[in-house]
């Protein structure tokens, strides 16, 4: 999510189209940096992070942090595709150089960081960030490793269409500290393609976050004011068609 005068400042940005959010709440843009690159597009190699490894647990969660740059600033989760390479959060949040860094916290990345080499965004959202479309499919790869990072962490299941009240629960890592927060709640209809849940406690970093009911992701933190304009009250696109569209398109 991110503040209000950030929101604004993107949604009123000019249209030249840049990868880019910067480090603020769940958006973290400015408006020089805010608009997502056409999908699918190829990030670059990272620098090595020193984020400390520990040795994996049989299990480990499939929502993580996003980094670039050093540090983390969004947040994401590992989406069931054949290929078990895929993660999803919210559109706002693409930007060159990411990384994913699935089960993160205490500064611990258990299983290491993925390298993001592909993006997957709507193109109403790269013409005219439409806030409707704020969702985007990353892929993952690390070096080395011949498993998939579905294999390692298991991934929650796509929902299309499954309406608007949910029991969820909503996770997503401030970028003022190393561990995730978790809220359970209901979720609720704003608007025509919108969603909202009361859950406090969502602020800067936590755009992305994915809304699970029972193993199936309903939404990211994202959508109106890039995901709301206070860290109390969270909003995410509807998932339709148009995720569904760029899912398989992401999927191969």
């Amino acid at each position: 999510m991110a503040n209000s005068f950030l929101r604004t400042a993107v949604l009123a940005a000019a249209s030249t189209l840049v990868l880019g959010t910067g480090v603020a709440l769940g958006a973290n843009s400015t408006a020089d940096d805010a608009y997502a690159a056409a999908a699918p597009v190829s990030t670059p190699a990272l620098a090595p992070m020193s984020i400390p490894e520990a040795a994996a647990p049989a299990t480990t969660s499939p929502v993580g942090a996003l980094f670039a740059n050093g540090s983390h600033f969004c947040s994401a989760s590992v989406v069931h595709s054949g290929a078990g390479d895929l993660v999803l959060t919210a559109a706002h949040c693409v930007k060159d150089g990411m990384a994913f860094a699935p089960g993160y916290h205490d500064g611990v990345a258990p299983l290491g960081m993925w390298t993001v080499t592909d993006v997957a965004v709507a193109a109403g959202w790269t013409s005219a960030a439409d806030p409707d479309l704020d969702f985007a499919f990353l892929t993952v790869h690390q070096a080395g490793n011949t498993a998939s990072l579905e294999s390692l962490t298991g991934a929650n299941t796509l929902g299309i269409d499954q309406g608007f009240d949910h029991e969820i629960t909503l996770t997503g890592y401030p970028d003022t500290t190393d561990s995730p927060v978790v809220c359970s709640g209901e979720t609720t209809r704003s608007d025509t393609y919108q969603q909202r849940i009361a859950c406090p406690g969502f602020p800067d970093g936590t755009s992305g976050g994915p809304w699970v009911t029972n193993g199936v992701v309903v939404g990211v933190i994202g959508g109106y004011q890039l995901g709301g304009d206070t860290p109390d009250v969270s909003y995410s696109a509807y998932f339709d068609d148009d995720i569904q569209q760029l899912y398989t398109s992401a999927a191969g």
